[in-house]
């Protein structure tokens, strides 16, 4: 990979192949550019698998909270993170994944704000879709 390839932009084709599990294990783990990357094309990512399968943007705010309540991992080993069977299994692969790092209430903080940030995008996404974008 040629080192400049880090500021090309992506378009949402390229953003839907990344693994977003392996960027919540190494985003939560370490700072620095897997933070930044994890905050940036991770979420983008993640939202745009959301949005494929219809998942709301106050389903993964309410997520967040959870996070926030209970923890990564009681998140993780709730049988409906999400609404529906396609979304939850989305959800429980991104909680599982984060689970495995996170060990502390700030890691589980760190994983809630990712979850606001995904959610956040969802909503400009369909905003934008609605013509309300602005």
């Amino acid at each position: 990979m040629n080192p400049d390839d880090r500021f090309r932009p992506r378009g949402d084709d390229e953003l839907r192949q990344l693994d977003v599990p392996a960027m919540l294990r190494y985003g939560l783990a370490f700072a620095g550019p897997h933070r930044s990357a994890l905050f940036g094309e991770g979420a983008i990512a993640a939202a745009l698998a959301a949005d494929r399968l219809g998942v709301l943007p106050r389903s993964l705010a309410f997520l967040a909270e959870v996070v926030r309540g209970g923890g990564a991992r009681y998140a993780a080993d709730l049988a409906e993170p999400l609404p529906g069977p396609e979304p939850a299994r989305l959800a429980r692969d991104w909680l599982g994944s984060a689970a495995t790092t996170v060990t502390t209430v700030d890691g589980d903080q760190l994983l809630a704000r990712w979850l606001d940030a995904v959610a956040e995008i969802l909503g400009l996404r369909r905003d934008v879709r609605a013509g309300g974008g602005g």
